[in-house]
């Protein structure tokens, strides 16, 4: 599995994410989106953004695991957030993106969204290349 990482000139250079992933793979992973649960089910740090954004990325790496695939396989993420405000918000949640990644940059997109089920302030969903 290759993941081209690639940041175009023209465009700004993000610190955690790529502009433009190329994947080239033979096995493409799917995973629903994660939210701030514990193996019950039940939410965690209710009211927390810091809290839940570390479940959610915890959460997304036992996914990929489940589907024999490492963080480092992963192209895209999608960020949904509730009440989004970009200058308080995506410090938080690159801290906890940075804990399942590390060094790698997949493609994302942060989402503001209105509601999420009640209490949840995060969910994030991702696709993967495999060999």
């Amino acid at each position: 599995m290759t993941l081209e990482c690639i940041n175009p000139s023209g465009l700004p250079i993000p610190k955690t994410y790529s502009q433009v992933v190329v994947a080239i793979g033979t096995k493409l992973i799917f995973v629903a989106g994660q939210e701030p649960e514990d193996t019950h089910g039940k939410l965690v740090g209710r009211g927390d953004l810091a809290v839940q954004a570390r479940q959610v990325f915890a959460n997304l790496g036992r996914a990929l695991a489940a589907a024999g695939a490492l963080p480092k396989h992963v192209a895209k993420i999608t960020i949904y957030v509730v009440d989004y405000q970009r200058d308080h918000h995506l410090p938080i949640i690159e801290e906890a993106r940075v804990s399942l990644f590390g060094d790698h940059k997949p493609a994302d997109v942060v989402v503001g969204v209105a509601n999420l089920s009640p209490g949840y302030l995060i969910e994030v969903d991702a696709v993967a290349v495999v060999d």
